[in-house]
């Protein structure tokens, strides 16, 4: 195995959009040869990323952290045998909870589910019907997802969980505290400008931004990591400028 860090690629992924991100890595995963590495840098801690690589390849995966916290997370990532998954179901993602640590798999799930795009189904393999992820869908996602039982086994049970229309209605009566265009700005600290204006709202208040293309992951990731109640409307779409008001509903 290689262990020179300096002679591993390296790829900084925060300056792609959440959803083609882990499409990135896991085409990078599932090509990369027995024994080799590559490094990527991330703005949040991507431990989901690694129990979706445990779910679709096995138990096959080296994972180091090299650098923690802020906006640099660097993982060396290390492909350790041949892969003992499922490899590709036909499906966004694949997540295994028979592989995630018991303590993590409801942030895994919603996590990776926020990044999701509307259509896409997840794939969840469980020893148990997985009543708390159930739960967790009924509270966090009630009328946006479908919920299908593929299989139902002693021992094995599939679920498929298909993303329907997001929550995105209109907040015209709700008072704008900050306009902001992010288009001069690179796509990381666009990213922070947005979610720094989302934590610092007060319910009953809202953020309008700006810009250079649809900003719809974004609303995704906050779907994923917030539990706040929000709306999401679009003033302008494209096709040089995207234009949103945000505002907490709570």
């Amino acid at each position: 195995m290689n262990t020179a860090s300096q002679a591993i690629e390296t790829l900084d992924v925060r300056v792609l959009v959440p959803i083609e991100r882990h499409k990135k890595l896991l085409k990078m995963f599932r090509d990369l040869p027995v024994g080799e590495s590559f490094i990527f840098i991330n703005d949040h801690d991507p431990m989901p990323l690694f129990y979706e690589f445990r779910s679709a390849h096995g138990d096959v995966v080296g994972w180091d952290y090299l650098q923690r916290g802020g906006t640099d997370w660097r993982v060396q990532v290390t492909r350790l045998e041949a892969s003992k998954g499922r490899g590709d179901s036909g499906v966004a993602t694949l997540m295994d909870l028979r592989k995630v640590d018991g303590k993590a798999r409801k942030y895994v799930i919603s996590h990776r589910y926020g990044m999701m795009e509307e259509g896409d189904t997840m794939e969840i393999i469980a020893a148990e019907e997985p009543q708390d992820i159930r739960a967790l869908f009924e509270q966090s996602f009630a009328g946006q997802y479908a919920w299908v039982v593929r299989k139902s086994e002693p021992g094995e049970i599939v679920v498929h969980v298909t993303k329907q229309a997001a929550r995105m209605t209109a907040a015209d009566s709700i008072p704008v505290v900050k306009d902001f265009d992010v288009r001069p700005y690179p796509p990381a600290q666009r990213h922070d400008m947005v979610f720094g204006a989302f934590d610092e709202l007060q319910p009953g208040q809202a953020f309008v931004f700006t810009n250079d293309h649809d900003p719809k992951p974004l609303y995704y990731q906050i779907e994923a990591e917030s539990r706040e109640p929000f709306t999401w409307e679009y003033l302008e779409s494209g096709p040089d400028a995207w234009m949103v008001k945000v505002a907490k509903t709570g």
